[in-house]
């Protein structure tokens, strides 16, 4: 982070970008014929829906340990390995997705095999841009891919599932950016991991805050409607200023506390009205 970091709305923009985009693949999704799938592993009671909050806490967790193990022993191959067989996978499948969901709608013959072959087309580019390349598309893809996962996460997680995930991940977040593993790959090695960040102007940012700031905008549209995913939006953004803010005196600051506090809470006393 630049020591002359200064928070200005413009820093906005691209996580405005990569909502958006978000909650283009929300409607892509809702007015196709898809039909999503609850991709928890426990139920939706309030112990199952501590559990499943608990589980990716885990997951992100473990993840971020892996990777700042793996970086601080230099071994820069196999975190290439790890984030390309990450990236790939996960760009095929949002791919696919919302290909065949936009072409759905159409009558178009062959509408898997053209989804498919577009998806793998997609996928190639991707890889080759990110892994082989030092385009400023990269930046372009870790906006579209955090907004088209949390997009998936919104439309795949039920609403007590949700809301406890991203309250969970608000608190690790807080841990682990000031005594954990993302502030110390934040310090020293955001940038090797090639498609987990994005870099605007003097800032960078990683994939998994615009993935979850997405989630809660895109479930919000999703259960709530569009006044309330409006005011998450709106708070998300909020949020996130006052994080930059905070940024200019403490040089790192997690990124989802005050987004997700003020989204979840602007959101949700909005539906209830």
């Amino acid at each position: 982070m630049n020591d002359m970091f200064k928070a200005k709305p413009i820093h906005l923009t691209p996580i405005l970008a990569s909502l958006l985009f978000g909650l283009l693949c929300t409607v892509l999704v809702l007015t196709s014929s898809i039909e999503t799938q609850v991709i928890t592993p426990f139920s939706e009671d309030i112990t199952g829906s501590l559990a499943n909050a608990s589980y990716f806490v885990v997951i992100v967790g473990v993840g971020a340990s892996l990777l700042y193990f793996l970086l601080k022993r230099k071994s820069h191959t196999l975190i290439t390995l790890i984030t390309g067989f990450s990236m790939t996978t996960a760009v095929f499948m949002l791919s696919f997705i919302y290909l065949y969901a936009a072409f759905s709608r159409f009558l178009i013959p062959n509408i898997e095999a053209l989804s498919l072959v577009l998806s793998i087309l997609i996928t190639i580019i991707v890889d080759f841009t990110v892994f082989r390349t030092q385009s400023r598309f990269c930046s372009l893809i870790a906006l579209c891919l955090g907004g088209a996962l949390g997009a998936f996460l919104a439309a795949s997680i039920p609403t007590l599932s949700t809301i406890l995930i991203l309250c969970f991940l608000a608190v690790y977040d807080v841990f682990a950016v000031y005594h954990g593993p993302v502030g110390k790959i934040a310090l020293n090695g955001l940038g090797q991991l090639r498609g987990l960040s994005f870099s605007f102007k003097d800032f960078q940012m990683g994939l998994g805050d615009l993935t979850f700031y997405s989630m809660l905008s895109s479930h919000m549209l999703i259960r709530f409607g569009p006044i309330s995913c409006a005011v998450s939006i709106i708070s998300i953004l909020f949020g996130c200023f006052l994080s930059f803010k905070m940024l200019e005196r403490k040089g790192i600051f997690p990124g989802l506390p005050f987004p997700i506090i003020f989204g979840l809470t602007a959101s949700l006393i909005t539906a209830t009205l």
